[in-house]
């Protein structure tokens, strides 16, 4: 995960427990909940948990995320290669659009 360093003209907030951002952005992504609803419980504001999750995106995170835990599996045997699902959309082209 990226790291968050003070910035050097100082102020700004807090550091957050990068723990606690963490699984409030994975609650928002698996409950649909909206950002703005993230629950307080979860020790930090929507607002850093949409900028970590935007910022998380940008460099990838999800994506070696998910090739380190198949990565994980694979290793100890606990992935089923033989099939997968596959899901798409497709949308009809609109005429003369081109």
């Amino acid at each position: 995960m990226p790291s968050f360093a003070a910035r050097p003209q100082g102020g700004g907030t807090a550091p957050r427990d990068e723990r606690a951002v963490f699984t409030a952005v994975v609650y928002v992504l698996t409950s649909g909940c909206a950002w703005r609803h993230l629950p307080p419980t979860f020790g930090t504001s929507s607002a850093t948990a949409l900028r970590r999750f935007t910022i998380w995106t940008g460099v990838g995170l999800w994506r070696r995320l998910h090739r380190a835990v198949l990565d994980e599996l694979g290793a100890r045997g606990e992935v089923d290669w033989t099939s997968a699902i596959v899901d798409a959309a497709s949308v009809r082209a609109n005429r003369g659009a081109y």
